[in-house]
């Protein structure tokens, strides 16, 4: 990363601001220019023109907007990033929406904050992302984990048509489930059951078609998840 210092030794970062909005793009580097000693090197006006810059431009930080024409900043993120994977950018939007925070950050964004936070925020997000940090302000990080803990509760939580589909097994398939939940191999399932290997994979097939899985593996993870066995506390061995 290039950068000089200052007589206060504040290192100096060359920035590119990508919008379709040339109201937008002004008022970012004329705040940038009264609040700091940082230099807007470029503005792009989408995420092609963006990479295009960053290519061959040398550029620290990109402040990207994610909504434009064309090339919008979640398509140009990773294509910067594999360009220039030191370059630090900073997601500029006006939606808080946590399925957006995500993309931009698995993307490769190291910050994100809305646009009406930019005078305020917009120089602490600078500064924290250059210091190989991740920013986000405190409300944002709120919603979007808010919104991650929702959606992991409702994925933890039993679906009563899936665990209904545990009625269908026989008393027998039952048995044979409960038995490859505690790692026993299917000869293990037939010397315990009195029955022969053959009638296991039978019964196993049966398993599959009736839970609508498609292996031994998400057969157990399914007896676990919907309770036809006690002891959750660790996975079995898979033989």
């Amino acid at each position: 990363m290039m950068t000089t210092a200052t007589d206060t030794n504040q290192a100096i970062f060359k920035i590119l601001v990508v919008d379709d909005n040339a109201s937008h793009s002004a008022g970012i580097r004329q705040l940038i220019e009264i609040q700091s000693c940082h230099k807007v090197v470029g503005i792009a006006t989408n995420g092609d023109e963006a990479i295009r810059r960053v290519g061959n431009t040398e550029i620290d930080v990109v402040l990207m907007d994610m909504n434009m024409p064309e090339v919008d900043g979640i398509a140009a993120l990773p294509e910067i990033v594999i360009k220039k994977p030191d370059i630090r950018i900073i997601a500029l939007t006006g939606m808080d929406d946590p399925d957006l925070i995500y993309k931009a950050m698995r993307s490769g964004a190291r910050g994100y904050i809305l646009k009406t936070m930019v005078t305020t925020q917009l120089m602490k997000a600078i500064d924290e992302v250059t210091k190989g940090k991740v920013y986000m302000p405190t409300s944002i990080a709120t919603k979007f984990f808010d919104e991650f803990h929702d959606k992991v509760q409702q994925a933890t939580q039993p679906n009563p048509a899936r665990q209904a589909l545990l009625n269908y097994l026989t008393t027998r398939e039952k048995e044979v489930l409960k038995l490859l939940t505690e790692g026993m191999t299917y000869k293990g399932v037939a010397d315990k059951l009195v029955i022969s290997e053959t009638t296991v994979k039978t019964h196993v097939n049966n398993i599959f078609q009736k839970l609508q899985v498609n292996d031994r593996t998400q057969a157990v993870l399914y007896a676990i998840k919907y309770g036809l066995v006690d002891n959750t506390d660790k996975l079995p061995t898979m033989v």
